[in-house]
């Protein structure tokens, strides 16, 4: 589909869905759904619990659908509701632990030993596996594309708060990439 077809749908929908067009609304979920769920997981690791954020974003966005104003993208704007329901889900079931320590935040990652074939798959799950708050500041800095001051004013915490959680996560993501590395190393060294 072309950009401009896809753009036109995309515009047929949102009409639709201010009209409150049971049709609209379901073809909207349809085509943005499966890429707004890959995200709640990336914040929500229960896959059921990420199923239930999506499903209260499409209701805020259905709800609020009259907000659009077309001044930037729309899959940036549903983008943004499912990060702030994620991040406020979080919130409520007290599974936003958060360090305070900055001693890390300067320190830079060293990728030079790392396997440059791995697997998109793999490194998910290495982010999946990080504690929630090392998670959720990674997720939004280094995939969502927030400053620390956003990441800051979004979690109620400091810049430099945000910036230790990321540097943590960075190392602790380095540490179980060449952990992976050389399990990948012995494996090969077998056959």
């Amino acid at each position: 589909m072309g950009l401009q077809v896809y753009r036109a749908r995309e515009q047929e929908l949102i009409d639709g869905c201010k009209r409150q067009n049971r049709h609209a609304q379901r073809d909207l979920y349809r085509l943005y759904s499966g890429k707004m769920y890959a995200l709640c997981c990336r914040y929500v690791k229960d896959k059921m619990e990420a199923e239930d954020v999506l499903v209260m974003s499409f209701t805020k966005i259905f709800e609020r659908i009259e907000q659009f104003k077309a001044d930037g993208s729309f899959e940036g704007w549903i983008r943004r509701i499912m990060v702030n329901e994620s991040l406020g889900y979080l919130r409520k079931q007290k599974y936003m632990y958060l360090e305070t320590d900055i001693d890390t935040a300067d320190r830079e990652l060293n990728y030079e030993h790392l396997d440059a074939h791995l697997a998109v798959d793999d490194l998910m799950k290495l982010i999946e596996s990080l504690p929630t708050g090392y998670r959720v500041v990674f997720n939004l800095y280094a995939i969502d594309g927030y400053s620390h001051q956003e990441i800051a004013e979004q979690l109620g915490i400091s810049e430099n708060t945000s910036k230790s959680q990321l540097s943590r996560a960075r190392a602790l993501l380095q540490k179980k990439l060449l952990e992976l590395e050389g399990e990948q190393k012995k494996i090969m060294s077998h056959e």
